[in-house]
């Protein structure tokens, strides 16, 4: 084949936005030029099959890239061995995302550094693989309310993900502005995307970080809760752990933790 008409191959394939064609056809034009039994429709078929598939490899990549990950983490890395208060088969069931092909939610609870953002990171990891749009954020969203932006912020969180996933409740309140525009983006969602919510607070505490608002908690919560899992996790801090092993640290003494349907990972 000459360079002029691998040109004109070229120039063809991007107009009709077959990108990946000009790379893929030459290799398997070689091959189906060996076999005798290879008909002009079979090549077709072998070249419109590579562009698919680089087609979905090209938005997998885009989508794990625009999902906001604070970094890439899977479920395969997560350490069960260390991790021994995590309820490993309702971890790993979860990782089918049957709830967000239900719209369903999950909220994962428990201290600080028991794994509970690497889960929401690796089930959206999961999430962006199948082709499906994956938002990550966190509720520390005060520079965006600073600028007046807030709207605009959670509005652009709602309208396009199949799955949300909203990290760190609990760690910084809202104000009653925010504490509304959060409650907003819960009653949109509610049975038409997934939320995945991670919080180092039991749910009777939530209204801590909504403004003190026990009422609009209460609202917000009853549609979380209506169709989703909660994975209670416990245990000590990953992160801190070798400065415990180091004696930098004392060890946390256990907490009581009481048999509420929440806690023992039940879905609600």
């Amino acid at each position: 084949m000459s360079d002029l008409q691998h040109e004109r191959i070229s120039v063809l394939a991007q107009d009709l936005r077959l990108t990946a064609l000009p790379d893929l056809y030459g290799p398997i034009a070689q091959n189906a030029a060996t076999k005798t039994d290879v008909s002009y429709a079979d090549f077709l078929e072998d070249i419109l099959k590579a562009e698919r598939d680089a087609r979905r490899v090209r938005t997998r990549e885009i989508l794990t890239r625009t999902a906001g990950f604070p970094a890439i983490k899977t479920l395969e890395a997560y350490d069960f061995a260390f991790a021994t208060g995590a309820p490993r088969h309702q971890i790993q069931e979860l990782a089918s995302l049957g709830f967000v092909e239900r719209a369903e939610n999950v909220v994962l609870l428990g201290p600080s550094g028991t794994g509970k953002t690497h889960l929401a990171i690796a089930y959206g990891l999961i999430a962006a693989q199948k082709g499906w749009k994956v938002r990550f954020t966190t509720v520390a969203m005060e520079a965006a309310y600073r600028q007046g932006r807030m709207k605009e912020v959670l509005h652009r969180a709602v309208a396009a993900p199949k799955l949300l996933i909203i990290d760190e409740i609990g760690y910084l309140p809202f104000g009653r502005e925010q504490a509304n525009l959060f409650f907003q983006v819960v009653a949109r969602r509610y049975e038409k995307g997934s939320l995945i919510l991670t919080s180092n607070l039991a749910f009777g505490s939530w209204d801590e970080a909504f403004a003190g608002d026990a009422v609009l908690t209460a609202a917000m919560l009853d549609r979380v809760l209506h169709h989703a899992t909660v994975v209670q996790i416990a245990g000590e801090s990953y992160r801190l752990k070798d400065k415990r092993r180091a004696g930098i640290l004392a060890r946390p003494q256990p907490a009581t933790v009481p048999k509420t349907k929440e806690a023992k990972g039940e879905k609600v």
